[in-house]
């Protein structure tokens, strides 16, 4: 039984691509069928990017470049038209939405959070902060400035399309790079839309091409001689192919490979006023999340009591058609992480684990990719399913005997992406997030700033996005040394 109703689909251009501004003709007839996760329906077929479509996309960066003016702007005139085009993204929020439920199975309400609120804070922080930053500075016998880094690829997951845009897109453009958005093969919907809105911007020729692409163009664009940076979000072994195909020509890279992430609960945590933030951190959008807390680490002392409270708040959690407002949770994105989900179940009940809720498909969706939210019991930080990464909605919880083991069992892991700490003394939580090993550590909530520095250590990544950090990783520090010294420079920069 499919309890999914169908619904218009908000998007045209299905023959077409977006390269350099345009709406063109792709250079093959290769088509892709987007699937409907909840139904497991052919809902469009659309033209696909080969490797001509991704060198003529190349090409008209490397022209908007090395011939302007795009780079040649103004830091303000770039954040006016930047503006523009966060004007036209915000006007088609709610295509978007509908979009992104359609193509990825995120619910309705899980858009609007993610794409109304946390897109649109992320790209309009930006843009604040752009005109201001330290492009150019009297540093007494120089001129130290930074001048945009080239030619800018930008790899976008089917988790946050429209988030990314803001994270890695935007900050791009405003230090000055034309930009080629790689987006997720699943991304079709989702990428035509922020295309059709780019073209109203009215930005120069060749800043912005969308490409949603397989894995085959996708290694052709990071491994091409005319991409300056490549942005990645991903897993290891992505970064890894990266860093891989980009090392002959040295190009730069920033890499967000996701983790697995901890929540530390102290033994005096109050779990009625946690958690609501708790649960959700770790099972939101059904684990597709790079920070989500997959990994609760729990006290032995009350380890029953987290397990059974977790328990009744996923108990509880609707399944089903993402575009019913009432759904709180929609399908996994692809089938492939609905594979993924129930070899980690099973290898973790074979480990010893013990399958509190969840760990099957929905009885009453026959069709669609749907699994469960699922928490493990009796998991010890040496399983599988505590040391790698799933995506997808499957909860650990872990048992620790004091904090030293707490903080032990948090840093065991090759990850560092995120982490949490709930406590009853905000100054004993923070005391334990500053010996966690991760970029990003929330206390006594779940999640991170998307206006301040995001990013990981270790096998997380490096670079990071967000705030003025993430605007100034995409330039380069150029040092001028001017005869004369600091007298003729205090002359001409006033």
């Amino acid at each position: 039984m499919s309890v999914v109703k169908a619904v218009e689909i908000p998007v045209g251009h299905f023959g077409e691509l977006s390269i350099g501004g345009g709406w063109v003709t792709p250079a093959t007839s290769e088509t892709f069928d987007v699937v409907n996760p909840a139904t497991e329906e052919v809902i469009a077929r659309v033209a696909t990017p080969s490797t001509k479509d991704a060198d003529r996309a190349v090409d008209a960066a490397r022209r908007a470049f090395d011939e302007g003016p795009w780079p040649w702007l103004t830091p303000g005139e770039r954040a006016e038209a930047v503006v523009r085009l966060c004007d036209a993204f915000e006007r088609r929020l709610s295509e978007l939405n509908l979009a992104w439920a359609l193509e990825s199975g995120a619910p309705l309400a899980h858009g609007e959070l993610m794409n109304d609120g946390a897109g649109v804070a992320v790209w309009r922080h930006a843009v604040g902060l752009a005109p201001d930053l330290p492009w150019e500075e009297d540093r007494g016998d120089a001129i130290v400035r930074r001048e945009p880094v080239g030619t800018v690829l930008a790899v976008l997951t089917y988790n946050g399309p429209v988030v990314l845009m803001g994270m890695k897109v935007v900050p791009a453009l405003l230090a000055g790079c034309p930009v080629i958005v790689k987006h997720a093969p699943e991304s079709q919907l989702t990428a035509r839309i922020l295309a059709d809105a780019a073209h109203e911007a009215g930005l120069p020729e060749g800043v912005l091409s969308f490409l949603p692409a397989g894995t085959e163009v996708t290694q052709y664009l990071v491994g091409h001689d005319g991409v300056d940076l490549v942005t990645v979000t991903g897993g290891v072994p992505i970064g890894v192919d990266v860093v891989q195909r980009t090392s002959g020509r040295l190009a730069r890279t920033i890499l967000e490979l996701g983790g697995k992430s901890p929540a530390i609960l102290a033994d005096d945590v109050d779990l009625d006023v946690v958690m609501e933030s708790l649960a959700e951190g770790a099972s939101s959008f059904l684990g597709q999340i790079c920070v989500s807390l997959s990994r609760i680490v729990a006290p032995r002392s009350r380890y029953d009591e987290v397990v059974a409270a977790l328990a009744s708040y996923y108990s509880g959690l609707r399944i089903g058609d993402p575009l019913d407002r009432d759904v709180q949770r929609g399908p996994l994105a692809v089938e492939r992480a609905r594979q993924r989900t129930e070899t980690a179940v099973e290898t973790a009940r074979q480990a010893g684990a013990r399958v509190v809720v969840g760990g099957k498909r929905p009885a009453h969706l026959e069709q669609g990719w749907f699994y469960e939210p699922t928490l493990l019991a009796d998991v010890s930080n040496d399983m599988a399913v505590a040391r790698q990464e799933i995506f997808g909605p499957v909860t650990s919880v872990i048992p620790y005997d004091d904090i030293e083991d707490a903080v032990r069992i948090a840093n065991d892991t090759r990850y560092g992406l995120a982490a949490s700490v709930y406590a009853a003394s905000t100054g004993a939580a923070l005391d334990i997030a500053r010996r966690i090993r991760s970029g990003t550590v929330a206390v006594n909530t779940a999640g991170m700033s998307l206006t301040q520095p995001f990013g990981g250590v270790r096998c997380s990544g490096w670079g990071r996005e967000c705030g003025a950090e993430g605007i100034l990783e995409f330039t380069d520090i150029k040092q001028i040394l001017v005869a004369g010294g600091a007298s003729f420079l205090q002359s001409t920069l006033g």
